[in-house]
């Protein structure tokens, strides 16, 4: 990799925005406030709201902000990527960072990443955002997806360089300019919805050092703040994320409907041989209560408050919903996100 001069900016924040102005302030001003963040470039992908207009009053006071407009998007791009291939080509930093509009970024968090680059002698430093949850879907569905995400994409088979496995989290994505540019950029994975976790897996596999973690203390978002955008988010992301073929998919449905099939079963086998009220009763409290108690079990593993484990039938049964869903889109061949329509062929999603 090429030396930095002494002048150089360090960090390139890079921010894709398509009608993202509940976000997009917070977002820029948690960038703004970062010593090693040189410059910031808002990418608006043909916004219709006022995204623009609110990063254009930003600018007037954060000199290192800078907006971009994309055009017509090409034949074969997903939005997003369009976007952020833009935002890098006008990148004057030594290392990019992409990070989405809903990203809210301590005070630190690129030069902490910094240090974990430095640390793990790594060209790519992701981290898995701390989860803002407030409605009850959210808090149902969001720590249930991440839990089995964990359990698909270990961090330590991740940054061990001796296993083929890499995923990143495009929510934060911090990588050297000069590798981004050898394996490609965002070019190379153009028509990927899953495109962070596709940028990982050719940096990685040209012989580079990646590095993927908890967020937690470094950046936060909340993805979604209505039920729909959340299905839909959600509906394009989860096959994919879980395997991607049909044994897959039924296998994830399976165990998040299992345990509550066979409490429902249990409790009628009880009514037919004991006609005992009681019994039943029994079976559908202790029944749940197990649920929920495995549960909180895997929710402490993975970082998220035991709490809400209260949510573990709904947290199932939404799971299960979203997942067949995203299953029979793939299979239509087609994916919708934010007003644009893709072939499958973009066979995977990222916020």
């Amino acid at each position: 990799m090429k030396a930095a001069s002494q002048n150089a900016i360090h960090v390139s924040a890079i921010v894709p925005a398509r009608n993202e102005e509940a976000v997009i302030g917070p977002c820029v001003a948690s960038l703004a406030q970062q010593g090693d963040i040189g410059e910031i470039l808002v990418i608006d992908d043909q916004s219709t709201d006022q995204t623009a207009a609110i990063v254009q009053q930003q600018m007037k006071s954060a000199p290192k902000l800078r907006m971009l407009r994309t055009d017509e998007l090409p034949a074969g791009w997903v939005g997003k990527n369009h976007a952020v291939w833009l935002g890098a080509r006008e990148a004057k930093g030594e290392w990019l960072l992409f990070t989405d509009a809903d990203a809210m970024h301590n005070a630190d968090s690129a030069t902490r990443a910094l240090a974990i680059a430095a640390e793990n002698n790594a060209v790519m430093v992701s981290l898995s955002p701390e989860q803002v949850m407030q409605t009850w879907y959210e808090k149902a569905l969001i720590p249930y997806v991440y839990c089995r995400l964990a359990r698909k994409f270990s961090f330590q088979e991740i940054n061990d360089p001796g296993k083929p496995a890499a995923a990143a989290n495009g929510q934060f994505l911090l990588i050297h300019k000069d590798v981004y540019e050898a394996v490609g950029g965002h070019a190379s994975v153009a028509n990927q919805v899953l495109e962070d976790v596709a940028l990982a897996k050719r940096v990685k596999g040209a012989g580079y050092r990646i590095w993927f973690g908890s967020g937690k203390g470094f950046v936060r978002v909340r993805m979604y703040r209505t039920f729909s955008a959340m299905w839909q988010g959600w509906r394009k992301n989860l096959y994919p994320l879980m395997g991607g073929n049909s044994k897959a998919v039924a296998s994830e449905i399976m165990r998040a409907l299992l345990p509550i099939l066979l409490t429902g079963i249990l409790a009628i086998l009880c009514w037919l041989l004991t006609a005992s009220v009681l019994s039943v009763l029994g079976v559908l409290i202790f029944g749940p209560l197990l649920i929920s108690l495995a549960y909180h079990i895997e929710l402490r593993r993975n970082q998220f408050p035991g709490s809400l484990a209260v949510y573990s039938l709904p947290a199932c049964l939404l799971f299960a919903g979203v997942l067949g869903a995203s299953y029979l889109s793939h299979r239509r061949g087609k994916l919708e996100w934010k007003g644009r329509e893709y072939p499958v062929g973009t066979p995977g999603a990222s916020k």
